[in-house]
């Protein structure tokens, strides 16, 4: 198989048709639709319909486009970071973030990533969809507790804990004699709450009725409101992690739960960029006292 006709073939099916595709990679429309010939003449098979307004790929070019497109995509990052110099990190890095995450911790951490490498650009997209990492062009992910995907590979970062926090004015209540009600921020939508258990640094446990009084979609609204003394919320500790230590929050126990895993991902098909394995070793080293 010609490699050269391959790769002028996924051109063609990338942009849609020879004219986008000639464009693109500078070179004469003829000589693309020679190449793509060539290919289905030594294949034996019609690749892409001809004679229609838009591109179409035969079933056969569909199976062959995306069985080849991602090899020839790495094959040029590949020899695109080499011209820039072996194993040297730079260029633009798309990292996709929770919203908890991005808000609580990008800000600081980027700034620290971009100090030790100024030839990499972050450009971080906060969002709790579950993004499609190479169909939508990021080269990292973060996810909470993610499900195992032969796609992606990664390193766990952190592990984070659920907490039962109050503002300091708030009188804790004794739980000696029964379950006492508390004034709670809730996660909104939430039209019935379970009772709140937690084991507190003594190794007590304690158990409260959660009377709601406000109710948020986002951890951090909670957050606010419970620093404006509105009542308790439960947590993750990383996102109240500041105030507790000033004490401007107190942590009044630790939820009986699985630990809630941070991972970091890229894709496992793709050759390991320096910008992507050096924003890696940097994230794990930046929270590394914060693992439990």
């Amino acid at each position: 198989m010609d490699l050269t006709a391959l790769s002028d073939f996924n051109l063609v099916a990338t942009h849609g048709g020879f004219g986008r595709a000639s464009r693109v990679s500078g070179q004469p429309k003829a000589s693309l639709s020679r190449h793509v010939r060539a290919l289905e003449e030594s294949l034996g098979v019609r690749l892409i319909e001809r004679g229609g307004r838009a591109l179409r790929l035969t079933p056969e070019g569909a199976v062959l486009h995306a069985r080849t497109v991602d090899p020839f995509s790495e094959i040029a990052q590949a020899a695109e970071e080499l011209k820039a110099g072996i194993g040297r990190p730079r260029g633009v890095l798309r990292v996709s973030a929770p919203l908890l995450f991005a808000h609580v911790a990008m800000g600081r951490l980027g700034a620290a990533f971009c100090a030790a490498q100024p030839d990499v650009r972050l450009d971080v997209t906060a969002e709790d969809r579950l993004v499609d990492l190479v169909g939508d062009g990021y080269d990292v992910v973060v996810r909470f507790n993610p499900r195992s995907d032969d796609t992606l590979v990664g390193r766990r970062f952190l592990s984070d804990r659920l907490v039962l926090v109050a503002p300091p004015n708030l009188q804790r209540p004794s739980t000696n004699e029964g379950t006492p009600e508390l004034p709670a921020v809730v996660r909104a939508g939430r039209t019935d709450v379970a009772l709140w258990t937690v084991v507190d640094a003594t190794g007590q446990v304690h158990t409260y009725h959660p009377r709601p009084v406000l109710c948020f979609s986002t951890p951090l609204l909670a957050r606010d409101a419970v620093l404006a003394g509105a009542g308790a919320a439960i947590l993750p500790r990383s996102a109240v992690a500041v105030e507790i230590a000033s004490g401007h929050l107190v942590e009044w126990g630790v939820v009986q739960a699985p630990a809630i895993e941070c991972w970091v991902l890229h894709a496992s098909r793709r050759l390991v960029s320096p910008k992507v394995s050096v924003f890696v070793d940097f994230l794990c080293a930046y929270f590394a006292e914060h693992s439990e």
